[in-house]
């Protein structure tokens, strides 16, 4: 067998560390061998004939085959390979010292480290040359005292945690990513930023259309708050925060692209490229591109739109609003209406005849006028008790307009009807008073006379001259004079009344004169009384009414009067008896209004009362009407002088409140008189329960649409600035690229080793970004920085690049 040409060889730095090569004869079984990616080697194929050098030398050595260079090397031994493995002996330069102690290398295959430094007894080399084979000596390349079977270095696959690991999601995200930004389709560059803006769009169309369903309608209509708990307030702060979140990313992108453009197209400071990373990622940054590029560059557009939308979220707080409303509940309210008034007081009968007798519930109220202030308000919860049997379920009840029967009121002033005179006359209205009319005494009285120019005047405010002349007699301070006599109800004036004759079913009319103030000193100074003549009469009411947090309101929208001609309706008939004699009256007629409404032209018939229960109410008032209010100095406190139709003694009493004197607001008196009446008449039995709206406070749902001009506008600006961005990539695709805001790509493309020595060096007294701002910088085609400016001194010597020491790779 002829011997192969020894190959030229490189010796390790440390010679004297022995390699162990297991020398059995296993060539019965191909074995396979390598190294982990942790040891890379360099492929080579073993022939018949030729040595395998392992030492750390041989890395070094040319390569024997022109086999490419792989991570991991598989070398396999098969049945022809030569029994004798030849050393090639060691330089001659290498002197060996054969008793002194030499760590020596290990490998174990199954451990970390694989390979270690051990120590043996004593290394012993003895004297063998090619042609002597391995099996005749000792193992362990033939050192004497090695090891009985001293390990081999058996190369083998990796082990499975050498494996890499597998890619988790984000590395696939990632790559995904990747793959579409070096497509050569335009959307897939940008398929990111795109999905961004339109799920931002997504977020805000979700808000508008939410909104517009539930504008103007009750916060109760947004069901989830009931079912998840996420209120309405919450659903538009999720979705205003993701669409912000949704719009930064297309813009930030965009502005990370456009700071490559911006040193692509000629020489730029350095400091722009901090300043355009900045806006990238916020508001601060923006505020100083905007002032770098004036605003009249692309990227300005995208840094105003980043300042812009941190007023996003306020914007969005402030479109839906939740006032408090009244909403219409499912319940209904009710209240009272009478169109017949048949009240339940029965019947009494005297001598087997049935008996007139008023009102009992009606005469209850007008007590309260006739000698009061009248009924006062209720204190109910947070506001006043109704008057009349009203059903409020809720806090806010109306009902639509209704007609009821009632009772109307009206006064006019008549001071012009009074004459002032001196007179002697019947006195019929002093405190004293006389059994009979007949009785009345004459006396001589200055005063406001009304017909004073008749055969029977009638004196309304003025004094008794006494016998001496003296003018400090007693004052008649008040009247109420009924324009129908008590005892016979024979009208006087005609018809018994003097401004209100169209006025059929009148119930009393009635001329009231005070003197000025209430006031005994005014009488005596002749001054002129304050004269009305007011009517009650029965009257058909168009009301509007409602009820809110405990307070009843009511508004008259019309009045019907039974303005019919016909004979007076009172009759009397005088009747002698052995054992009494009398006059008997009697109202002929039954009170019925129709009318039509000159508003509408609606039609109203029907209402009304019967004669028996319109006299009973007109009873009522001839305790009052007639009545007078004297004094009999001008310090004493006037006395009320009632039920004058009583035989006997006269009726007197003291009035707390005098509601017929001045200053009180006579009109307004009646008027109220009047409503008590006809709560009275609403609140009897044979009443209509008529059916209303019940409402309750609710919150509502109020847009105001311009505050999503911001957002909106954000939006497409955003659109805009995205498209412009995108065009711009498009044309600038050969010379830069789709880059965006890659900060792999911003390390691989950095300037060179001594342009940043020279920016970092510590012996300057400014600070880098002092020198970025001299630094002028130019992308040039090949991705590579060219680099100008005055921050290298001409006379400035290169630094040489620095050179790894001998014996280093």
């Amino acid at each position: 067998m002829s011997r192969l040409q020894k190959s030229p060889m490189h010796w390790p730095a440390f010679p004297d560390i022995p390699i162990y090569l297991d020398t059995g004869d296993e060539r019965a079984t191909a074995k396979t061998y390598g190294t982990t990616p942790t040891t890379p080697t360099t492929p080579e194929t073993s022939t018949q004939s030729r040595p395998t050098h392992l030492s750390p030398a041989h890395i070094m050595a040319p390569p024997i085959s022109p086999v490419e260079p792989s991570p991991t090397t598989t070398i396999e031994t098969s049945s022809h390979r030569s029994v004798i493995w030849p050393i090639p002996e060691p330089p001659p330069e290498i002197q060996h010292q054969p008793d002194s102690r030499r760590p020596t290398l290990r490998f174990f295959p199954t451990q970390r480290p694989r390979v270690r430094l051990d120590a043996v007894p004593s290394l012993q080399i003895p004297d063998i040359n090619e042609k002597t084979a391995i099996s005749t000596i000792h193992p362990g390349l033939g050192i004497l005292n090695g090891p009985p079977k001293p390990p081999s270095i058996e190369i083998s696959a990796p082990l499975e945690e050498d494996i890499g690991d597998t890619p988790n999601i984000a590395e696939r995200i990632e790559k995904r990513l990747y793959q579409y930004s070096i497509s050569g389709n335009l959307l897939k560059r940008w398929l990111l930023e795109i999905i961004s803006w339109v799920f931002s769009a997504l977020c805000m169309a979700a808000v508008i259309i939410v909104l517009a369903i539930l504008k103007d309608d009750p916060l109760t209509k947004w069901s989830l708050v009931e079912t998840t708990g996420l209120t309405l307030n919450a659903y538009i702060s999720i979705l205003s925060k993701m669409a912000g979140a949704a719009l930064i990313l297309p813009v930030s992108e965009a502005l990370g692209q456009l700071k490559w453009s911006w040193f692509q197209q000629n020489s730029k400071q350095m400091w722009d490229f901090e300043i355009f990373d900045s806006a990238s990622r916020g508001p601060w940054g923006s505020f100083l591109l905007l002032v770098r590029t004036k605003g009249k560059a692309l990227a300005a557009l995208g840094a105003m739109i980043t300042l812009c939308m941190m007023a996003l979220d306020p914007f969005f707080q402030q479109v839906v609003d939740f006032p408090d409303r009244w909403a219409l509940q499912e319940t209904s309210s009710k209240i009272p209406r009478t169109k017949i008034y048949a009240p339940n007081r029965g019947k009494i009968f005297l001598d087997g005849e049935e008996a007139l007798e008023d009102d009992r519930n009606m005469f209850v109220e007008i007590r309260k006028f006739a000698y009061g202030n009248g009924t006062q308000p209720v204190l109910f919860g947070n506001g006043t008790r109704p008057e009349i049997p009203l059903s409020c379920p809720t806090s806010n009840c109306t009902w639509p307009e209704y007609d009821t029967l009632g009772v109307c009121s009206q006064c006019v002033e008549v001071a012009d009807l009074l004459t002032f005179k001196c007179l002697t006359n019947k006195v019929d209205w002093t405190a004293g008073g006389v059994e009979d009319e007949s009785g009345y005494p004459n006396a001589t009285m200055c005063g406001y006379f009304l017909n004073a120019t008749s055969d029977n005047p009638i004196l309304m405010s003025g004094y008794l001259v006494g016998s001496n002349g003296s003018s400090e007699g007693e004052a008649l301070v008040t009247r109420n004079l009924p324009l129908t006599t008590l005892t016979n109800k024979e009208p006087l004036y005609g018809n018994g009344s003097i401004h209100f004759k169209d006025l059929r079913n009148t119930i009393s009319d009635v001329v009231i004169v005070s003197a000025v103030n209430g006031s005994a000193a005014t009488v005596y100074a002749h001054e002129r009384p304050i004269a009305h003549e007011c009517v009650l009469a029965w009257c058909v009411k168009t009301i509007r009414s409602s009820y809110e947090y405990g307070t009843y309101n009511e508004e008259i929208i019309e009045t019907f009067y039974n303005t019919t001609t016909g004979p007076f309706p009172w009759v009397s008939v005088s009747y002698e008896t052995e054992d009494d004699s009398g006059v008997e009256i009697a109202y002929l007629e039954d009170i019925v209004i129709n009318a039509e409404s000159p508003r509408d032209g609606r039609k109203i018939s029907g209402f009304g009362t019967t004669r028996s229960k319109a006299e009973s109410v007109m009873v009522g008032f001839t305790d009052f009407f007639p009545s007078f209010s004297t004094v009999v100095d001008r310090t004493a406190a006037p006395i009320m002088r009632f039920q004058t139709w009583s035989v006997g003694y006269a009726w007197t009493r003291e009035l707390d409140f005098n509601p017929w004197s001045a200053p009180n607001n006579l009109s307004h008196h009646m008027e109220r008189m009047a409503t008590a009446m006809t709560n009275v008449v609403r609140s009897a039995r044979g009443n209509e329960m008529l059916e209303g709206a019940a409402f309750s406070k609710e919150n509502y749902v109020s847009v105001r649409w311009e505050w999503l001009t911001l957002p909106l506008g954000l939006l497409f600006m955003a659109f805009i600035f995205l498209a412009a961005t995108i065009f711009k990539s498009a044309l600038e695709k050969d010379e830069v690229g789709v880059l965006k805001n890659s900060a792999i790509l911003t390390l691989l493309y950095g300037i060179p080793d001594n342009v940043r020595g020279q920016l970092t060096r510590s012996t300057s007294a400014r600070t880098p970004r002092a020198k970025a701002k001299e630094l002028k910088v130019k992308l040039n085609r090949n991705m590579s920085w060219r680099i100008s400016g005055n921050l290298f001194s001409p006379l400035t010597p290169r630094v040489p690049r620095k050179q790894p020491p001998p014996g280093w790779i």
